[in-house]
């Protein structure tokens, strides 16, 4: 089966997509006789569209070359589309939404008033309208999946929405930002804040704006969509949120002293959300690029699940798994 997509955002985690769709297309025809046909493109330039599908390799060297897609006139007509008239003029069965739009939930609802599901890595329109978005899609019948926008790739949404059924969770205790991780681990080793922050953003592993990161913002958005799943709707603006601005050298030294590391922790109970700098050692005390989330349950008792909770091949496997998974429920596999 053909699926048509329309990819919105082609910035570094929509490339990776890209190639993985390139690099794995023989692979996803032989193993589950999907064909991904990608009809359209976005970035903040515009919208390049052709029915009969994109040629993704071109497509990739006109972006790394020029740095935009409104660059590619010779061989197509670039629109200045917005993404709610993108979403509702071209012909399509899902929508990927790699953005970091934050009112992207409007053109999502859009999009699933014209058929099409929806797969998403972005944070935002979760954390804020998650109750909406994901009563239009069971009330459409459409797909709304949302695996990348937590812990990447690793399958932590998979989990707590397909295979804990007969579970109750009692709580999620979660490590869930890489650049405060990686800004903790260098104070550990005696770099202060500031210079593990410069660091950081050296490797690309923090933004040149890290606010989101440092003030828990990100780790917020993440830890009300874990909520959302596991208890019920709950937004951003209901949960407890403290950075890791405030964190010393002392006491990074002393949690040392006593065994333990200083993380970035997510406490998610029912009705109740929390972010803030803790005191942890066993599965939470993660170094490098790693997420963790410790899921407690009443039949199944704890569950660690460990991995890559940032990178581009990473985020890359949760968006395309999850289409995968969309197309499938399309074509009643």
């Amino acid at each position: 089966m053909e699926v048509k997509v329309q990819l919105l955002g082609f910035g570094n985690v929509g490339r990776a997509v890209a190639r993985v769709l390139i690099e794995k297309k023989a692979f996803f025809k032989r193993r589950y006789g999907l064909t991904f046909r990608v009809v359209s493109i976005s970035d903040r330039s515009g919208t390049v569209w052709l029915p009969e599908g994109i040629d993704l390799r071109e497509a990739l060297l006109i972006k790394e070359n020029f740095g935009k897609l409104s660059a590619w006139t010779n061989d197509y007509e670039v629109y200045n589309f917005s993404p709610r008239e993108a979403v509702r003029e071209m012909d399509a069965d899902l929508v990927v939404d790699v953005t970091n739009d934050k009112n992207a939930w409007e053109w999502h609802l859009e999009a699933l008033r014209e058929g099409k599901g929806i797969i998403t890595s972005n944070k935002p329109p979760l954390a804020f309208h998650y109750g909406e978005l994901i009563g239009e899609a069971e009330h459409s019948d459409l797909p709304y999946l949302f695996e990348a926008t937590v812990m990447a790739g690793t399958p932590v949404i998979g989990i707590l929405r397909e295979n804990l059924l007969g579970d109750t969770v009692k709580r999620i205790r979660a490590v869930l930002n890489a650049t405060t991780t990686f800004i903790l681990s260098r104070m550990e080793q005696g770099v202060d804040f500031e210079r593990a922050l410069r660091q950081a953003q050296e490797l690309g592993i923090a933004e040149r704006d890290p606010s989101g990161d440092i003030l828990g913002i990100d780790a917020g958005y993440k830890a009300t969509i874990l909520h959302c799943v596991a208890f019920g709707p709950i937004t951003y603006d209901e949960i407890v949120v403290r950075g890791i601005t405030e964190v010393t050298a002392g006491e990074v030294e002393r949690a040392l002293v006593r065994g333990k590391r200083i993380r970035l922790v997510a406490t998610v109970e029912e009705g109740n959300v929390r972010v803030s700098p803790e005191e942890v050692s066993g599965p939470l005390a993660v170094s490098s690029n790693e997420n963790v989330a410790v899921i407690e349950t009443d039949l199944l008792g704890e569950l660690v699940i460990k991995g890559a909770g940032a990178g581009l091949k990473e985020t890359a496997s949760g968006v395309v798994s999850d289409m995968v998974k969309a197309a499938l429920g399309l074509t009643g596999a």
